[in-house]
């Protein structure tokens, strides 16, 4: 059976998310948009999926694969804009109508999760942030390898490790090979993803820290969206490049590679740095 999905290309009210991959390959809860809908896929019955992109199709290409990780056959296909899901019934779908799934799986533009919709994910960094939060507890299905629950509503990917004196307030997810150091607030409703480094003394709050992002020391991040040096705040429909690295940057590999932060190192422990304490969730400062 076959199915068609339409990634997102440009969707100017929430433009930050999508400055370092396209919106269809940004983690959501350690797994991609596509990658959650071709999940959806295979437990409706497809075996074969073409992926229309035309936001850095190279990159949705190298994500998702041929997909055989899925037990599907995926062709991603670059487009010159983003089409309709009636333009892709048009165009595909009418030349050949054997084999497709039934509607609604057949043509499917990926603005949401495929269990939420009722949350649209790119109309503001508010609803995009609330459909994360609703999703926490139905995150962590069975095919997590590795994921692994810490107390009630707290979960915990492979290779990470936290602090005995951190404070985990539920709910929370924090991804794979994640550090969390001494005295560090994480939660409720927050979410980091994967190769993050939080420093000692950080607090977060209502927020989505995304992935190789470093949080430093006394760092104070409340109602807002941190993807390495660029933060935002989802109460306030705000975007604030954080211009010093002690407080919020990247650990891109590339980053890594010029001679940048590196993980598992504590910049607080240089005793010359001074400890910053910056709240980054009022509309003033951002």
């Amino acid at each position: 059976m076959k199915s068609l999905l339409i990634c997102p290309a440009e969707r100017e009210h929430v433009a930050a998310l999508a400055e370092d991959v396209p919106l269809a390959t940004l983690p959501l809860c350690g797994r991609s948009l596509a990658e959650y809908w071709l999940v959806h896929l295979v437990g409706a019955g497809a075996r074969e999926v073409l992926v229309l992109s035309s936001d850095r199709t190279s990159h949705v290409h190298t994500h998702l694969g041929d997909g055989a990780r899925w037990g599907l056959k995926v062709t991603v296909q670059n487009e010159v804009a983003e089409r309709t899901a009636a333009e892709g019934r048009t165009k595909f779908k009418a030349a050949d109508n054997s084999n497709w799934l039934a509607g609604p799986n057949d043509v499917i533009v990926m603005d949401r999760l495929p269990d939420q919709p009722e949350f649209p994910l790119f109309t503001s960094y508010a609803g995009w942030f609330a459909a994360l939060v609703d999703h926490l507890p139905r995150a962590a299905t069975s095919d997590r390898i590795g994921m692994r629950v810490l107390k009630l509503g707290v979960w915990a990917g492979l290779r990470t490790q936290i602090a005995p004196t951190a404070e985990l307030h539920a709910p929370c997810w924090i991804g794979d090979n994640v550090r969390v150091g001494d005295g560090a607030v994480i939660g409720p409703n927050v979410i980091i993803e994967s190769n993050s480094f939080v420093e000692p003394r950080a607090t977060i709050r209502d927020s989505y820290v995304g992935p190789g992002t470093f949080v430093g020391a006394f760092t104070d991040i409340e109602q807002s969206i941190a993807l390495g040096n660029t933060l935002v705040s989802w109460k306030y429909d705000s975007v604030l490049k954080v211009p010093d690295e002690f407080l919020l940057s990247s650990l891109d590999p590339a980053r890594l590679a010029a001679g940048g932060l590196v993980p598992g190192h504590s910049l607080s422990s240089r005793q010359s740095q001074p400890a910053w304490s910056w709240k980054f969730n009022a509309k003033t400062e951002l």
